[in-house]
């Protein structure tokens, strides 16, 4: 039976899939809307700090329904998760924090967890999906993301017995390293949207984290820090993404990548394994004879496909994308200015960091800290320049949040 059978069954059945949204921003307000639409799915409880918001969102996903949903709205996420009407809660907020206490409210009371914040995946993912595991659990990342989608392409590659040398997606604007909330707000203004995600976005902490997400998820690093950037159409970035000896810019193949020209879509690069395979591709590519090709989804749909997650989730006790176990790689704070000794720093979208991904075992050995610890009371022990790490030396982590605490413990008994 298909997923949509599943659901068209649950309609019939009149027991639909009750969905706590936490976050009434941008995508939680996308997906609300989206669920008012599918079959065998309501949403019973929004949360956000704007209670006009949560209310706003409940009013748009009942306006055009013959039948209205009594949905719960509240400015507490406990409220929400603990409601016996929810039966999967989404976290939608982008912030680690919260999104730390999501979580374990979400573990404690016993609700699978589709996470819309790759922030916090990348940051406490692995010991909180073996914690959902031992409590038989769903806890997942969501479709739509581009993480996610580029995961479905690889799967299907590997399925087909194909080598992938490169998985990746598409930047959606041009890197300003050093964007900030003040020089995006016009552009914020237009788009209607929150000027710090909008930095979070043109200063690559976004496309740095959910290509962390995609390593941790499939195991393939970054090539280098930072990743390569490059610039290209889909031959372009077949010929670019080569090793270097093959007159292309990557030293090892098995990486994770962005390339700028390419969104909004995501792709593998693939290699057959035998000669039958390898003529057999470029008949059906029609590229002419090459040794690798591109497999290439135009589009993500964001928040729009997170309710496929929430599904898979609820009806068959499967999850969309996942750590594999151990962390690959770490989306580290890199400082966007000149930061004095005393200042606060803030955190991912801010006017102080950035992140940029790197093996998992450089930020260990390097003590680089994690972009998403970079909340509360953060602050500088010393001068530190612009264009450089922060680190557990030069500064003072704020150590009484819940993600500090719960990436202590993945550290310690994880790795």
């Amino acid at each position: 039976m298909t997923l949509y059978d599943q659901l068209k069954k649950r309609e019939e059945e009149k027991n639909p899939i009750k969905v706590g949204v936490i976050g009434a921003g941008q995508m939680g307000r996308g997906m609300i809307a989206q669920i008012s639409t599918i079959p065998g799915m309501i949403v019973t409880g929004i949360s956000d700090l704007n209670l006009e918001a949560a209310n706003k969102a409940r009013d748009a996903f009942n306006k055009n329904l013959d039948n209205k949903v009594d949905i719960l709205t509240s400015t507490d996420y406990r409220d929400v998760i603990n409601n016996d009407e929810v039966e999967v809660v989404v976290e939608a907020t982008g912030v680690t924090e919260v999104g730390a206490k999501v979580c374990l409210e979400s573990l404690l009371a016993k609700k699978n967890l589709v996470l819309l914040n790759v922030e916090i995946d990348i940051t406490i993912g692995s010991i909180m999906k073996k914690l959902f595991d031992s409590a038989g659990l769903v806890y997942t990342g969501s479709n739509g993301d581009e993480p996610a989608e580029v995961v479905k392409l690889y799967e299907f590659a590997k399925a087909m017995g194909m080598e992938v040398l490169v998985a990746g997606k598409g930047k959606n604007n041009k890197l300003k390293v050093h964007a900030n909330p003040d020089t995006s707000r016009e552009e914020a203004d237009r788009k209607n949207m929150n000027p710090h995600m909008l930095t979070a976005f043109q200063d690559g902490t976004k496309t740095m984290a959910e290509m962390n997400l995609l390593s941790n998820a499939i195991g393939f690093k970054p090539d280098i820090v930072g990743m390569h950037g490059i610039s290209g159409d889909l031959d372009g970035t077949v010929d670019q993404l080569k090793l270097k000896s093959e007159g292309g810019v990557l030293d090892n193949y098995g990486v994770v990548e962005y390339v700028d020209g390419l969104a909004p879509g995501v792709f593998v690069i693939v290699k057959g394994q035998n000669d039958g395979v390898k003529e057999e591709l470029n008949y059906l590519m029609k590229k002419g004879e090459k040794d690798r090709h591109i497999l290439y989804r135009p589009f993500h749909l964001a928040s729009l496909e997170t309710p496929i997650s929430i599904a898979k989730a609820v009806l068959n006790n499967d999850h969309s994308i996942v750590p594999l176990g151990i962390p690959v790689s770490d989306t580290v704070a890199y400082t966007k200015k000149d930061i004095k000794k005393g200042e606060i720093i803030d955190g991912i979208g801010g006017y102080c960091v950035r992140g940029v991904i790197e093996k998992h075992e450089d930020c260990m050995n390097n003590k680089h800290i994690p972009i998403g610890l970079i909340t509360g009371d953060t602050i500088a022990k010393e001068d530190i320049p612009a264009d450089s790490y922060l680190t557990f030396e030069n500064t003072e982590i704020d150590t009484n949040t819940s993600v500090y605490k719960l990436r202590k413990l993945q550290d310690e008994f994880i790795g």
